[in-house]
């Protein structure tokens, strides 16, 4: 059996076509937050072959935790008891996908990055462009074989609430990445206030992208570089709605060679659970 290359951050459609039936394994992470099932039943009607599903509130959060957010952090047992279900062990290449910009999909990048998996990337262009290039589909629900996933979560660049006041107190810099109207407080779809974490600068995960796709690596680090400003990357905290869109950030951030910035899991809607917590609106 061939030797699926290493991938860490990104991995083009055609390359991944041309590895498929090696020892990778794609985890299609398609997922509406209108209609709860669509991402699976569309999973079950077509996928890149052999691709398993992943639920962004079954599988990739917690939904029993309280205060953390409309999409908390999953447990690590239970986490890495799915992974191995999945048939994803520890050296295994993973290639993640939806059908939207890669925000879920990074989502997935960000667990498996913080449990020290380092070969995992997220397909450019996702669903969208591998259909574009009329690449193989299938229908067929696969069958992998179980695997043990070992490790606990990298706790460090993992931040709740409290941690990230500290460290705004001591000098990092918070990157929110949702849209601009959201981060000024003009618009909330989602969540019951509107605003910013006082000090957080704004930068739109959106902005990583160029018809579909993630921008070049040196362009990225430029338009990153301009908002951390002298910040090093372990003193960048990304933030979004709950902690999805922000693994984009983090995701654009080490292709772009700045590995090592943190992510704030509740995001703005754990910020928002305690009313005591100031709130920014504006620029």
């Amino acid at each position: 059996m061939a030797t699926t290359p290493t991938w860490t951050t990104l991995v083009q459609a055609e390359a991944l076509a041309q590895a498929l039936g090696s020892d990778e394994l794609v985890v299609d992470c398609r997922v509406s937050l209108a209609d709860r099932g669509a991402g699976e039943r569309l999973w079950r009607e077509s996928h890149i072959p052999g691709a398993v599903y992943a639920d962004l509130e079954r599988d990739l959060s917690d939904m029993r935790r309280e205060g953390e957010g409309r999409h908390p952090w999953p447990d690590a047992v239970d986490f890495t008891a799915r992974l191995g279900a999945w048939g994803i062990s520890a050296s295994k290449q993973v290639v993640a996908y939806d059908d939207g910009d890669g925000a879920f999909a990074a989502r997935l990048w960000f667990l498996l990055r913080t449990l020290g998996h380092e070969r995992v990337a997220v397909l450019d262009g996702g669903w969208a462009r591998w259909t574009a290039l009329d690449l193989p589909v299938d229908d067929a629900v696969p069958r992998p074989v179980p695997a043990h996933y070992p490790g606990a979560f990298d706790r460090t660049r993992l931040l709740d609430a409290a941690q990230v006041q500290a460290r705004l107190a001591e000098g990092d810099v918070l990157l929110d990445a949702r849209a601009a109207p959201r981060f000024r407080g003009e618009v909330e779809p989602l969540d019951r206030v509107a605003g910013h974490v006082p000090g957080a600068r704004n930068q739109p995960y959106a902005d990583n992208m160029r018809d579909g796709r993630f921008k070049p690596a040196g362009e990225l680090a430029t338009q990153l570089r301009a908002a951390m400003g002298d910040a090093a990357p372990d003193q960048v905290i990304a933030m979004c709605g709950s902690g999805v869109t922000a693994c984009h950030l983090l995701l654009a951030m080490e292709h772009a060679g700045m590995p090592g910035a943190r992510l704030f899991t509740g995001s703005w809607s754990g910020w928002i659970s305690d009313p005591a917590r100031p709130v920014a609106t504006g620029e």
